[in-house]
């Protein structure tokens, strides 16, 4: 087989892959306050958009947001209150992270393993790299939200509980105030935290 017959046969089995790396749309996150929780009802929609697991997706999203949570049926939810551009941003982060690759900039990559190690392959352009760990200010944005038993602090209240109790909201943190009404800005004192729940009073 001559020369030009060797390359037309390999061009015919590279991946018909663009170059577009605009045409990865990814839908914005979608979500509901559910008392304490905060849920991402089509998780499972975008996972499958990125072509990745959703599991994976939902633990990255977990870590990167600072909370618990758990997954089930294309949907998660999470202890405490998230806006959907913070869930956008965790999507955005897992995308550097997971999905485009850093040598093309295209998201054409498939996520594989070499011996215990996450490798990125990217079918456009044949990098081949290991996951690229980020530094990100998001452990020092939730050390500055930070709540601690004992210590006194000003917050806004921004809802009402089930038991008429004023909730404010600080980092990943809903905290519940008795005594305190929607709109009131006040001194609350932490009496106890269980999990992302804290609970204060009156200081």
């Amino acid at each position: 087989m001559d020369y030009e017959s060797s390359l037309n046969r390999a061009m015919d089995e590279v991946p018909d892959i663009g170059g577009d790396e605009q045409r990865l749309q990814i839908p914005d996150a979608e979500t509901q306050k559910d008392g304490a929780f905060t849920r991402f009802t089509n998780l499972g929609e975008i996972a499958d958009t990125l072509s990745r697991k959703d599991e994976h997706l939902h633990r990255f999203v977990q870590r990167e947001l600072g909370t618990n949570g758990k997954y089930e049926d294309g949907r998660a939810r999470y202890n405490g209150t998230f806006s959907p551009t913070d869930l956008n941003a965790s999507i955005d982060a897992y995308v550097e992270e997971y999905v485009r690759c850093s040598e093309c900039g295209l998201p054409d990559t498939r996520l594989v393993r070499e011996d215990r190690t996450p490798m990125l392959r990217c079918d456009a352009c044949g990098a081949f790299r290991p996951v690229t760990k980020r530094s990100t200010t998001s452990q020092t944005q939730q050390q500055a939200d930070a709540v601690e038993e004992g210590n006194t602090y000003t917050v806004e209240i921004t809802g009402t509980g089930r038991k008429g109790d004023g909730v404010a909201e600080k980092g990943q943190y809903t905290i519940f105030v008795p005594g305190a009404e929607k709109g009131d800005v006040v001194d609350i004192y932490i009496k106890n935290i269980s999990g992302n729940l804290a609970f204060a009073r009156l200081a």
